[in-house]
């Protein structure tokens, strides 16, 4: 059984008459990777605040490892790592400066490795204001593992990198995800989320719509599956609908449908290729994806 390292049991956050987090509950299993997914102003970095302890909530129960993040701040400290949605450092300060000061809060050594695993020249007289976005939130994720924490929250943690920031940082947390690091992630990148996340809770309006692996919650919308078909003879097209396929459209040579039953409708559309003779020169699966399904939740309440 997967130890439980996090826990949230019916939090509530208020702002005067509104409910930011209304009543949410999840966990995290040590090791996991974990989604908090929503559109702005859905409470997911009030939620992540409060287990932080940088808010007090309003009801409910919170616990990082078994600390309590309102009453356990400085034991908290030991276990918990964080990169904040929106941080910044002094404009003078160089890295190795700022990771010799973070450390020293900790108590601790300064940590050079987490530089050079991260990319960062320790020796380098860049300042903070010198460094681009991606070499500035590589060096927020190695001030986050400086106390070498069992869980680390990241709010949004690629937000205005471009693709190669972006792979370098993802290549990042599947290497803490190798090593046992939990992690509880919020993002608005639906490629990313669908990646990484082992899980995902997607929370609409304060509350939580539906929480499940990324394959689970995309499987249970309304939302088909695209085959898309091209024959060298040209054989299907132009389309029909099949016992299990719905043809939608052409283009140029290639003929898409859409289903429900994937397999059944693969093996539909083979047989027909096959008895006509023809052969088949391309054929793609896709699956709904997490996207599809997130703006149909969204869009539609909960489903």
């Amino acid at each position: 059984m997967v130890e439980t390292v996090v826990s949230v049991q019916g939090l509530i956050k208020r702002y005067g008459e509104i409910a930011a987090v209304n009543s949410i509950s999840f966990e995290v299993g040590k090791g996991e990777v974990f989604g908090l997914l929503g559109p702005n102003g859905a409470g997911k970095t009030t939620a992540l605040e409060c287990l932080e302890g940088m808010r007090r909530p309003d009801g409910g129960a919170l616990s990082v490892c078994g600390r309590n993040p309102q009453q356990d701040g400085k034991r908290l400290r030991q276990v918990l790592g964080v990169q904040l949605q929106a941080s910044s450092l002094p404009d003078g300060i160089r890295p190795a400066e700022a990771m010799k000061l973070i450390c020293a809060w900790h108590g601790l050594q300064p940590r050079d490795d987490l530089l050079n695993r991260f990319g960062i020249d320790v020796q380098g007289k860049k300042h903070y204001s010198e460094m681009s976005t991606g070499q500035k939130r590589r060096l927020h994720l190695a001030l986050a593992l400086a106390s070498n924490p069992s869980v680390i929250i990241l709010d949004e943690p690629t937000a205005g990198l471009d693709v190669q920031g972006r792979a370098q940082l993802h290549d990042a947390i599947r290497e803490l995800k190798a090593e046992g690091v939990t992690i509880v992630l919020a993002t608005h990148d639906m490629a990313e989320a669908e990646s990484l996340c082992d899980r995902i809770a997607i929370i609409i309006r304060g509350s939580i719509a539906v929480t499940g692996t990324p394959a689970q919650i995309t499987s249970a919308g309304h939302a088909e599956t695209r085959i898309t078909i091209c024959t060298k003879g040209n054989s299907l097209l132009p389309g029909k609908d099949m016992f299990n396929a719905r043809f939608l459209s052409q283009s140029d040579n290639y003929g898409l449908w859409l289903c429900r039953d994937t397999a059944a409708a693969v093996m539909e559309l083979l047989q027909e290729v096959q008895q006509s003779g023809d052969s088949v020169e391309d054929l793609r699966v896709e699956r709904p994806s997490l996207e599809e399904r997130f703006l149909e939740l969204v869009e539609g309440g909960r489903k």
